[in-house]
């Protein structure tokens, strides 16, 4: 399985991840004609130094999103245990930038935690 996204928004990605370290961030991600192009960051979320908390509740309804983001301060861009968790609740395409938040350091993951390539569209 392969997922795409906008190389505008995986380096605003990026910058918002390092501008949060050693937080952790996160976002719902958009997709539009089979490419994610942008990321809702959700209001009132609490980022961690190990794990982000946000109440679903403000999302509005989209069927736009398709996926999330979010980043580790540690070097290793997979999930956790309560990624996976929330992975198999949520659904979609899941992304990880890990530090130092460069191209490659991020990782994307299906809702069963499985790798899947991720590719870039100028």
């Amino acid at each position: 399985m392969r997922v795409k996204i906008r190389r505008e928004l995986l380096e605003y990605l990026l910058e918002l991840a390092k501008s949060f370290y050693p937080r952790e961030v996160a976002g719902f991600l958009r997709m539009k004609d089979g490419v994610f192009e942008e990321v809702l960051i959700v209001p009132k979320g609490f980022f961690g130094e190990s794990s982000v908390y946000f109440d679903l509740t403000l999302m509005p309804h989209d069927e736009s999103i398709k996926g999330t983001f979010h980043s580790h301060p540690s070097p290793f861009p997979y999930p956790s245990e309560g990624d996976l968790m929330f992975f198999s609740k949520f659904g979609g395409i899941h992304i990880i930038a890990a530090f130092p938040y460069d191209e490659d350091s991020v990782k994307a993951f299906d809702s069963e935690g499985r790798e899947v390539e991720l590719e870039v569209i100028d």
